[in-house]
């Protein structure tokens, strides 16, 4: 009876809160980044469709995952970020990536800088002439401003979206997590790096002296790339069509609202900002029914259950030698294995293990045969994961895929498995330990609890905040003015030396004084003693 009474209370809170902030009829503009990205925007926009909005999609002609066309939005096709650059570009990063991960700390670190370095010269560079075509194009730029949107809703991983928002003077609300660098609060928020990890650092929140040394380090290779690689890309962008601002950092700190694809359950605590709305995990959703084939699959693995593995939407498979092992490992469980595999089928496969090009994740993840989820460490299969209490077995492969899986071990839910020296051996120890130790599943379980104990849906929360920006025309109240001020001013640093130079200038005086004093003195001395 409690617990239907609870129930009843947050339906009806929820439906308060959405009759509240009912905005219906308006147009919004979308700018998405693809890949992974697209898979929770995608569903942002369904949500919002269903509530009466008019949605216009900005989409490469050559879209991976975004359609052209669509019921519940119009696609423009522009030039952008895919028609330079295919999957096969990330494919080769792994390669380079598993090179450089079997080498020391030190070389691994250096390598790693290099590689961020090529591939943020590369990739901005790339943008910053495809946001110049889109800008120079009088026609579409006319076309858009014609039609009267009400919002820009971006993904700020590419600045696309920015600079659009700022050229049509509409309000702009992100859907997020990385921005430039690294993750977005870097950008937005106060970032004390004695406790909060940088990105890629595969830091946890309680570092020794030499950890925080290490964060320091990767912070001031971010900041250097940023300010360096970045931010230049796109001045001459900025010089020709934007006179009034100063770089690209400003125009992405000037967004009204940050729904950040975020949730405490699984960051770190940290500082945040009254325009950061957290809606990590708002793709997740109860478990549907399976195809025919798969609910049968599933029923057929008896007590042992089933292990799941995917490596999410940018690399479709490892390199052979690496599915040799993982392919062996899986052969010697007593659990069936489903695995998303695209490519040449391993030669040590075994008859428990179906592979399939692609999968029904969250409802697979969702059924109760389900032990295990080998994943690459994308935040989307994450979240899924805690969603439907599963614990995890890591393998990492770029990004902030380390940071993620890091994230879910040091809470007791992950085994994390270094994918560049991976053996059959280690893979199958993992798995036996997460299937075997209760404690695995225990701990997901509590954190799905926590990521679901909460008064409003983040999906809702997302729609609410996103016609919260509509209905006000922005929300520049809850924007700081911490970003308008020069760097050495957000320090303080301008007062610090005003301080340390009036306390220089009294102690100059000060012995000015005793000097000329003790100079009087041994005169009149002299004089008495004359």
């Amino acid at each position: 009876m409690v617990e239907c009474t609870r129930a009843f209370l947050l339906t009806a809170v929820r439906w308060l809160l959405l009759l509240h902030g009912s905005c219906h009829g308006s147009k919004i503009l979308v700018v998405p980044v693809d890949g992974s990205h697209w898979v929770n925007m995608d569903i942002l926009l369904k949500e919002l469709h269903s509530r009466g909005h008019q949605l216009t999609v900005i989409r490469s002609a050559s879209s991976w995952y975004i359609k052209e066309s669509a019921a519940h939005y119009t696609a423009i096709n522009a030039k952008l970020m895919e028609d330079e650059v295919d999957l096969s570009f990330y494919a080769k990063m792994l390669q380079r990536t598993l090179e450089y991960r079997r080498k020391g700390p030190v070389m691994r670190f250096l390598y790693e800088q290099m590689e961020m370095g090529s591939m943020q010269s590369l990739g901005h560079g790339i943008c910053a002439k495809m946001a110049a075509l889109m800008l120079d194009d009088s026609a579409f730029m006319s076309g858009l401003r014609d039609a009267s949107y009400d919002l820009v809703l971006t993904d700020p991983g590419l600045p696309f979206g920015v600079f659009l928002a700022h050229y049509l003077d509409l309000p702009m609300v992100y859907n997020v997590r990385w921005v430039n660098t690294g993750e977005s609060h870097f950008v937005m928020a106060p970032s004390p790096i004695s406790y909060i990890p940088v990105s890629c650092s595969e830091l946890g929140d309680r570092m020794d002296f030499l950890q925080r040394m290490q964060n320091l380090l990767r912070y001031v290779a971010n900041f250097l790339q940023e300010r360096f690689i970045i931010l230049p890309c796109y001045q001459e962008v900025i010089r020709r069509h934007f006179p009034h601002a100063t770089d690209l950092l400003s125009m992405q700190r000037s967004a009204d609202l940050w729904l950040v694809r975020a949730d405490f359950v699984f960051e770190f605590p940290r500082p945040t900002m009254p325009n950061v709305v957290y809606v990590g995990g708002f793709q997740c959703r109860p478990a549907g029914p399976l195809p025919g084939r798969l609910e049968e699959f599933m029923r057929s693995s008896g007590e042992h259950g089933v292990v799941l593995m995917s490596l999410g939407t940018l690399i479709s498979a490892l390199p052979m030698e690496i599915s040799e092992k993982i392919a062996a490992a899986f052969a010697r469980l007593p659990q069936k294995v489903i695995w998303r595999y695209v490519g040449e089928k391993p030669s040590t496969l075994g008859n428990n293990t179906l592979l399939l090009d692609w999968i029904p994740q969250n409802d697979l993840l969702g059924h109760p045969k389900t032990r295990v989820f080998v994943a690459h460490g994308g935040t989307n299969g994450l979240y899924e994961a805690i969603y439907h209490g599963v614990p995890v077995v890591g393998m990492p492969l770029l990004f902030d895929q380390f940071d993620n899986v890091l994230r879910l071990q040091v809470r007791g839910a992950a085994r994390v498995l270094e994918v560049a020296t991976l053996t059959t051996e280690e893979v199958l120890g993992a798995l036996e330990n997460v299937l075997g130790n209760p404690s695995y599943r225990d701990s997901m379980q509590r954190l799905s609890r926590l990521h679901r104990d909460r008064p409003v849906s983040p999906l809702d929360s997302a729609t609410f905040w996103t016609e919260y920006v509509i209905r006000n025309k922005g929300a520049a109240h809850l924007r700081s003015e911490a970003f308008g001020l020069p760097w050495y001013a957000y320090h303080g640093l301008d007062v610090a030396v005003l301080l340390l130079a009036l306390a220089a200038t009294s102690g100059w005086a000060c012995v000015c004084v005793c000097r000329r004093m003790c100079c009087k003195t041994c005169l009149n001395r002299k004089r008495k003693t004359v």
